[in-house]
């Protein structure tokens, strides 16, 4: 019988391009853990080097300084980290001379750049792990008997790291064929990520010195509404990036 229902519709068929880009990346990247390694060394060398150089005279700081400090250095790594991270996300086919196939997938060029989105999610979402509670420890702000509310960080954790993967990923496709892509592409997304930073900076620090509050809850709302605008406006003009 024709069309017994192996062959996706057209409606099913984005979905699938996204789920496969999407499985692959992730394979690769728990196969050959480069990308996460590499996301890793640079989010815990920054923390390393903001430590040395902020980290030393806690007692002489309230807690809202500390909060502050403790933000600011675990979103600055993270924001660089995701740049890391990204800068991978089409270096791999672009190398193997295989980003041509990969641009005639079946499905629209938007599902690409969504596959290829959680891809980068993946591995960042391991390394916010990790970096989250280091920094926090390492400035002082977690830790002896201090309350700190995971839950919600890890809420802001979540809309935070959507927000630098979706703009690192679609200004990844802009750099891919450019051959100073590994510098251009932090010079290119970070100022488009500016109110990402600023966001979860504000709302983690304010976590940290007072809990949940309405302040907390205006930046975790500007918060999703970036990451949906950026995701919708990446999809859909992933395929004019990706021909320009």
């Amino acid at each position: 019988m024709k069309g017994g229902g192996s062959s996706p519709t057209p409606a099913q068929r984005p979905r699938s391009t996204v789920l496969t880009v999407a499985a692959k990346d992730l394979r690769v990247a728990g196969r050959t853990r480069d990308t996460l390694l590499a996301t890793a060394f640079f989010a815990g060398l920054v923390l390393l080097v903001l430590g040395l150089a902020l980290g030393g005279d806690t007692a002489g700081r309230t807690p809202t300084q500390t909060a502050g400090l403790a933000a600011g250095a675990v979103w600055t790594a993270l924001a660089l980290a995701a740049a890391v991270g990204a800068g991978r996300a089409f270096a791999q086919e672009q190398e193997a001379g295989a980003l041509e196939q990969l641009l005639l997938y079946p499905g629209p060029h938007g599902a690409l750049y969504l596959g290829k989105l959680l891809g980068v999610l993946g591995p960042l979402a391991v390394v916010a792990a990790l970096t989250l509670p280091t920094g926090l420890l390492l400035f002082g702000a977690a830790g002896a008997g201090q309350a700190v509310p995971w839950g919600a960080l890890g809420l802001v954790a979540a809309l935070g790291i959507l927000g630098l993967s979706a703009g690192t990923t679609f200004y990844s496709a802009i750099t891919v064929n450019l051959r100073a892509r590994e510098a251009l592409l932090p010079a290119l997304a970070f100022p488009i990520l500016v109110p990402v930073v600023i966001a979860t900076v504000k709302a983690t620090s304010l976590l940290l010195a007072g809990g949940w509050s309405g302040e907390v809850t205006t930046w975790l709302i500007f918060l999703a509404g970036f990451d949906v605008g950026t995701v919708i406006l990446a999809t859909l003009l992933f395929g004019f990036a990706v021909e320009g």
